[in-house]
C-alpha cells in the first residue's frame, strides 16, 4: 500500500481505514460515532473517568507481536492511532457464526451483568482486553483480583459490580471463539496488516506532526517552538473535550521508537518520553517492589495504557502521583533541545506552579532512575477519597539509607502539600544521623509543619493534609519495623 504522509491509516474490522482532512483534535470516539456510525462505544464523562468509551488498540512491539490494550477513546486523538488496529464492541460478535456472542459478551448475559446497558460496552471491552492478555490454565481464566484491577476505569450506576466481576471470572470457561481468541489475535495476517502501515516518514497534516526518529523530533521541535508536544493525551484530551481549547500544532512523540524504550544503565534505568505508564510502572516496580501499591492506584488501565510517565513528569501537576516517588528515589530528567542535552535532578525541574526549567524548544527526553542500594528502604502512600481513579489529596514517598539502626540518608517528598511536588528538607535533617526509633520519627514528623503550609481545597483541608503527611511517616516507621501502630501516640502529634 502506498504511503500517504498526510493520511491517517488504521485497521478496523480487518480492513484499512484511511482518514484525511480532519482536525487533529478529533477524538477516536467522535470519529467512531459521528463518521462511522459505530454507536456501541458511548460517551459518558468525556474525560477518561467512566470507561463507557473504552476500545482496544493493537500495536506491534519490537518483536513484531501485537500488544492489545484498552484505552479511553473519548480523550484519544484520532491521529495517534495511525498504524494501529482498532477494535470496538461491534467487532466482537461473529457474523459468520450466526451472530454468536464472544465469550466476554456471553458471560455478561449469563451473569445478568447489564441493566440499563449504557456502560456495558465499555465493561465488555475492558474485559476483552483482559481476555486477550490472560493465560488460561485448565479452563480457568483470570482470578477475581485481576478482573477487579482490569475494571478499575469502568463505572456502573445500576448493578453494583458483583455480576460484572462474576462475568469476568467466568468468561474464560467458554469454548474459544473462532474470532478474537488469543491465538487468532496473534494470527500472522493481523501483524502483516500493521507492518504494511509502518511509515518511513512522518505523518504530517496541517496541525499534526508525528516524527519517526528522535533526531527528527528534535529538529521539528526547534522549527516549531510554539507547538504543543503530545504524548498520551490523557491531560491534553481534556483541554479539547472539557475546556474546548483551540490548540496549536501538535507534535506527537508516540511514533518515535527511541523514545518508547526502557534502557538499563550502569546505575539504574532510563525510561523514554513515550513509554506508557503501564510499561514504566512495570519496570519501576520490578526494581522497587515497595512501590507496587502506588503503581496500582496511579490510574486505571486505560489511562495508563495511553498516558506516559514522562508526560506526567513534564506536566508538573502538584498532585501528580509519580513525582514524589521519583524525587525520593533521586531520579533525574534528561532534557534536549536540538543536539544539546542536559540532565537535571527532578526536584530542581519544578520552579513554581506549572512552571518548569524548560528552555525554548527544549523537551523531556527521558527520566533516569537509580538502582536500589544496599540498606535502602523505600515506601510510598497515597490518600484520596476513592481507592481507584482519584487524584491524591496527599501523596508521600520516602527513601531511607539505614546503616544498622542509624539513618545515613533520607529523601522525603510529597505531592499535594505545595504548589509543586517537593522534598521536605527540615524533616530529612531531623532524621539524618539519628537512630531509627519511634521518638526520632515523631520529632521528624513534627518538623513537617516547617516544610509545608498546605492549602485547603476541594480535596482536603490544610489540617487534614498536614496530619495525613505526618501519619505517613509514622506508618513508614511501623511497616519498616513490622510493628502495629500506637494509634493514641499518632493522634497526639496533631
Amino acid at each position: 500500500m502506498a504511503e500517504a504522509n498526510d493520511t491517517i491509516r488504521f485497521v478496523l474490522d480487518g480492513r484499512v481505514v484511511e482518514v484525511k482532512d480532519v482536525p487533529a483534535t478529533t477524538t477516536v470516539l467522535e470519529y467512531l460515532r459521528e463518521k462511522l456510525g459505530r454507536t456501541g462505544t458511548k460517551e459518558g464523562c468525556a474525560e477518561g473517568d467512566c470507561g463507557a468509551c473504552t476500545v482496544v488498540l493493537g500495536e506491534l512491539d519490537a518483536d513484531d507481536r501485537i500488544g492489545y490494550r484498552a484505552v479511553n477513546s473519548c480523550i484519544r486523538l484520532l491521529p495517534t492511532i495511525d498504524g494501529c488496529e482498532l477494535i470496538t464492541v461491534e467487532d466482537l460478535q461473529a457474523p459468520h457464526e450466526n451472530g454468536k456472542l464472544h465469550p466476554v459478551q456471553q458471560a455478561m448475559v449469563d451473569e445478568h451483568a447489564s441493566q440499563c446497558g449504557f456502560c456495558t460496552p465499555g465493561f465488555v471491552m475492558s474485559l476483552f482486553s483482559l481476555y486477550l492478555n490472560s493465560q488460561v490454565l485448565n479452563g480457568e481464566g483470570p482470578d477475581r483480583a485481576a478482573v477487579v484491577d482490569a475494571l478499575a476505569g469502568n463505572l456502573c450506576r445500576c448493578t453494583g459490580y458483583r455480576p460484572i466481576i462474576a462475568a469476568g471470572c467466568r468468561m474464560s470457561s467458554y469454548p474459544p471463539p473462532e474470532r478474537w481468541s488469543r491465538a487468532e489475535a496473534q494470527d500472522a495476517s493481523h501483524a502483516a496488516r500493521l507492518r504494511a502501515l509502518r511509515r518511513s516518514e512522518a505523518l504530517t497534516t496541517p496541525d499534526f506532526i508525528a516524527p519517526r526518529t528522535v533526531d527528527e523530533f528534535a529538529a521539528v521541535r526547534e522549527a516549531h517552538p510554539d507547538a504543543l508536544i503530545l504524548a498520551g493525551g490523557t491531560d491534553v484530551g481534556l483541554w479539547v473535550t472539557k475546556q474546548l481549547r483551540q490548540l496549536p500544532t501538535l507534535i506527537y512523540i508516540g511514533a518515535v521508537r527511541e523514545l518508547r524504550s526502557i534502557r538499563g544503565t550502569a546505575d539504574g534505568m532510563e525510561i523514554g518520553a513515550a513509554v506508557t505508564l503501564t510499561d514504566a510502572w512495570k519496570a519501576i516496580v520490578a526494581a522497587y517492589p515497595q512501590l507496587a501499591d502506588l503503581a496500582q492506584r496511579f490510574a486505571s488501565p486505560p489511562v495508563c495504557n495511553s498516558g506516559t510517565l514522562c508526560g506526567n513528569v513534564a506536566n508538573g501537576s502538584p498532585v501528580g502521583d509519580s513525582m514524589p516517588a521519583l524525587i525520593a528515589l533521586g531520579a533525574e530528567v534528561e532534557l534536549r533541545c536540538g543536539d544539546r542535552r542536559r540532565s537535571l535532578p527532578l526536584e530542581n525541574f519544578y520552579l513554581g506552579y506549572q512552571k518548569k526549567d524548560l528552555r525554548p524548544a527544549e523537551f523531556v527526553a527521558s527520566v533516569r532512575i537509580p538502582l536500589l542500594r544496599t540498606g535502602q528502604f523505600v515506601a510510598s502512600y497515597k490518600m484520596s477519597k476513592r481507592f481507584d481513579q482519584d487524584i491524591a489529596a496527599v501523596c508521600a514517598a520516602f527513601s531511607f539509607d539505614l546503616d544498622g539502626d542509624i539513618v545515613r540518608g533520607a529523601r522525603i517528598a510529597f505531592g499535594g502539600m505545595a504548589a509543586i511536588p517537593a522534598r521536605a528538607p527540615q524533616t530529612e535533617a531531623a532524621l539524618i544521623g539519628q537512630r531509627w526509633t519511634l521518638q526520632a520519627v515523631e520529632r521528624a514528623a513534627r518538623a513537617l509543619s516547617k516544610d509545608f503550609q498546605p492549602l485547603t481545597d476541594m480535596r482536603a483541608s490544610r489540617e487534614f493534609r498536614l496530619q495525613a503527611a505526618q501519619n505517613t511517616l509514622l506508618r513508614c516507621f511501623y511497616e519498616r519495623n513490622g510493628e502495629l501502630p500506637d494509634l493514641q501516640r499518632i493522634a497526639s502529634l496533631a
